[in-house]
């Protein structure tokens, strides 16, 4: 078999991941101890991230004719990809808290829902909370003005006497 051959599987596999991502993210891996490396791999399999070091090569084949192509000009030196289908800043954010720990590693860019973004882009990124998180706040902002309005309506009954008085006298009748 000819190295074209054993090469495409992996470039299928690579172009199978990225095809429905909602966010790859680039990282440059090299310094990691094998603890950082392995800690950070676990978390990003619990949030449902695909993290993998391929061969640049391989990517780049991978990501030609794609919204992932503006990554090829990074594909240098020792590189992993972070790719998730479902939150669009995950990979950047969980990246982002292993930083500290590892401080030899780092985000070269990414793509994010179909636009690139630079490491100090994707760095910014990365502060924005989950997808949980946001509609958890959107939610309870939702809900505050009606708790609010249902606290001043009992406050209200419960100050005037005879309105809440003229209530129950129709239904003794």
């Amino acid at each position: 078999m000819a190295k074209v051959e054993l090469k495409q599987p992996i470039v299928d596999e690579i172009a199978s991941n990225i095809k429905d991502a909602d966010a790859v993210v680039l990282v440059n891996y090299l310094g990691i101890t094998v603890a950082g490396d392995t800690a950070l791999r676990k978390e990003l399999r619990e949030a449902g991230i695909t993290y993998k070091v391929y061969k640049n090569t391989m990517m780049n084949f991978a990501f030609k004719g794609t919204d992932f192509e503006a990554l090829c000009p990074h594909l240098h030196g020792a590189n992993a990809i972070a790719i998730s289908k479902d939150d669009a800043t995950a990979p950047a954010r969980i990246i982002k808290k292993h930083l500290k720990a590892n401080p030899t590693i780092h985000m070269v860019g990414g793509v994010i829902e179909g636009k690139y973004y630079d490491e100090n882009q994707v760095q910014t990124l990365a502060d924005i909370p989950g997808r949980d998180v946001l509609l958890g706040r959107l939610f309870g902002s939702m809900q505050s003005p009606v708790a609010n309005f249902a606290r001043v309506i009992k406050q209200i009954a419960e100050k005037d006497p005879s309105a809440a008085a003229a209530e129950e006298a129709p239904a003794a009748e």
